[in-house]
């Protein structure tokens, strides 16, 4: 049952969220001292909340049939728990809901030291990803997948982390955010265009049924261009450093994953984005750090 515990809650996702809040600190320590105990509670936190947004997801899913045997497995999850009956609808929901409340006391506790910031951070985190796919709202379901994603794991959680270190805004850290939020995107979009048959079959709207499978892979490929784009404009308008074009060397994996998506998309093309993810992630962060200490 543990095992089933820790497949629905999609640990393999789990760095998605560490590269974004580990962005918005390696940011804010070029600002000022940065507190590590502050730094691991943010990033415990994230983590709780999309913990419990993923099982919450593979709950609603199932709950609307939108999860079966005939789709491929997501990413991080291909033996889904609730398909083979590995779990019970209730046991996951209460996964779901648990991982929500687990972090609840974090948020009380950096509000406490940094402001009602911090709280507001987390609440519109955490409706988010409940209503991903609750209803009535069902983000998911309505097309606004994508853009809630790259909200959530760009804006959000790099503005977020940014804050709890030096507790005030940042416009920095918005605009550093975003090649972040579209890489994290597009890690859906790549779902959704596996799964565009089968979406389409049981009668929701995503980008990728809205545009079809053709126009949803050149949105895919446009996007991926733009993440580097986007940090070469960040670069020379002075928001990054130099330093950040060390994010060049996942650009040949990035080439590797656009021919591939253009001649079939596989079953785990949403895996290999997030590896790409996890690639220009680090080596972002990497450039800060640089930034910082050379």
């Amino acid at each position: 049952m543990l095992k089933a515990l820790l497949m629905t809650m999609k640990p393999q996702s789990f760095l998605l969220s560490v590269i974004s809040a580990s962005a918005g600190t390696a940011l804010a320590s070029l600002h000022g001292p940065i507190h590590p105990g502050h730094y691991l509670l943010t990033v415990l936190g994230v983590v709780l909340l999309h913990g419990g947004a993923n099982v919450i997801n593979d709950y609603f899913d199932h709950r609307q049939r939108v999860d079966t045997t005939e789709v491929p497995g997501s990413f991080g999850n291909e033996a889904r728990v609730l398909i083979q009956k590995m779990l019970r609808p209730s046991q996951v929901l209460w996964t779901g809901l648990i991982l929500f409340a687990m972090s609840v006391p974090i948020g009380i506790y950096l509000t406490a030291v940094r402001g009602w910031p911090v709280f507001l951070f987390g609440f519109i985190g955490f409706l988010t990803g409940l209503l991903y796919t609750a209803r009535p709202v069902a983000l998911k379901y309505i097309a606004l997948g994508e853009p809630s994603v790259f909200f959530m794991w760009g804006p959000l959680v790099v503005t977020g982390a940014y804050y709890v270190q030096r507790g005030q805004f940042s416009a920095q850290a918005v605009w550093i955010s975003i090649p972040l939020g579209i890489l994290v995107s597009l890690v859906l979009l790549a779902n959704n265009i596996r799964d565009i048959q089968f979406d389409s079959r049981v009668g929701i709207d995503t980008m990728a049924t809205l545009l079809g499978k053709q126009w949803a892979i050149r949105l895919y490929q446009f996007l991926l261009a733009g993440v580097y784009g986007v940090t070469a404009f960040l670069i020379l308008t002075g928001f990054l450093s130099l330093w950040s074009f060390f994010t060049l060397l996942s650009l040949p994996f990035a080439i590797r994953l656009v021919k591939l998506v253009r001649r079939e998309v596989p079953d785990d093309a949403d895996a290999r984005t997030a590896q790409l993810d996890g690639a220009f992630g680090i080596l972002f962060i990497l450039a800060m750090v640089l930034e910082r200490f050379v």
